[in-house]
């Protein structure tokens, strides 16, 4: 079947489905292997310490594959400026460049005169029109049922990606609670013009920085499993619940603010888990959709089983 939408033909790319940013788990082996079933693979540059570290990871990815890629910037999640690490994007030309978290505005003013696509992940329909009159060619629409940090109205995806495809005029990619085709077929009949999953690509074989205990939980979890933290500063996040999740909610409940909360939700603890499998000692970032998630196949036979499961729905419609 035919799966061309405006996110494919924008981006040149076979199906419309964009893997997230993932902080500290969206490298090299991934992006290519996302790239080459026919979607567009991302690293994930603020996870990386040096713009050396950055074109590395970029040649990396480019001796994988020759499809087009993305290179996503999680700006105001870490506290260290991105212009250095945008420069090496923008000399490499790599073909897409995309924004989660913080406001983007200096992203796009470095970006003036560039050719490359801008994708901007948004939470509400006020941040994607303002994403399109910066200039972003698509927005990346995520419901409260994603994972890692959303949006602070709790609105669910299915309510959200029809609110914002009324309200502008570039294309919408659905993401949150997506992890197969129905969740596929779900976002275009909504309006959209494709999908970003971000933990369903976490539970596969080339997430390889991504710890075995990790990827069992998310296999043996369910829609229940999962925690939202940091409301308390204005930064809500979904995350597995553990112990650790436990103690950052009640640090929350009794007004703990940044400083009490800044060990529990560092980098440092997130990477204990996702990294060492320690669940004891930090915390991994989850959607809702973990509870679709039975194994950790190769991304090549995920996208197989998605498009085959999309197709199979499109032909039963068109009864």
């Amino acid at each position: 079947m035919n799966w061309d939408t405006k996110i494919t033909k924008l981006l040149g790319i076979k199906y419309p489905i964009i893997q997230g940013g993932l902080a500290y788990l969206a490298y090299a082996d991934l992006a290519a292997a996302v790239s080459n079933a026919g979607g567009l693979g991302q690293i994930t540059a603020m996870s990386l310490q040096t713009p050396e570290e950055l074109k590395k990871e970029i040649d990396k990815v480019r001796e994988r594959t020759d499809k087009p890629f993305g290179v996503n910037f999680a700006i105001g999640q870490h506290g260290r400026s991105y212009s250095h690490m945008l420069d090496v994007a923008i000399n490499e030309k790599v073909p897409v460049i995309s924004m989660t978290g913080g406001n983007p505005t200096p992203i796009f003013e470095q970006l003036k005169g560039v050719d490359v696509k801008k994708l901007v992940l948004v939470a509400a329909r006020r941040q994607a029109i303002k994403a399109e009159q910066l200039g972003a060619d698509a927005v990346m629409v995520v419901g409260q049922e994603g994972g890692g940090h959303l949006g602070k109205n709790d609105t669910g995806t299915i309510v959200l990606i029809p609110q914002v495809v009324n309200a502008v005029s570039i294309p919408v990619i659905a993401s949150g609670g997506i992890g197969d085709g129905r969740g596929l077929m779900a976002a275009l009949s909504l309006g959209a013009e494709g999908i970003e999953m971000g933990t369903r690509f976490i539970a596969t074989q080339e997430c390889i920085h991504a710890n075995q205990v990790y990827k069992q939980a998310l296999i043996e979890g369910t829609e229940d499993g999962t925690t939202v933290i940091k409301r308390s500063i204005g930064a809500p996040a979904r995350a597995i619940s553990n112990n650790w999740t436990k103690k950052i909610v009640e640090l929350e409940g009794a007004n703990g603010g940044y400083d009490q909360l800044k060990d529990f939700i560092s980098g440092s603890a997130n990477k204990r888990y996702i990294y060492e499998g320690n669940i004891d000692e930090g915390f991994a970032w989850a959607g809702q959709v973990m509870g679709l998630i039975n194994d950790s196949p190769p991304v090549s036979e995920l996208f197989d089983r998605i498009i085959n499961e999309a197709e199979q729905i499109r032909q039963t419609w068109g009864n």
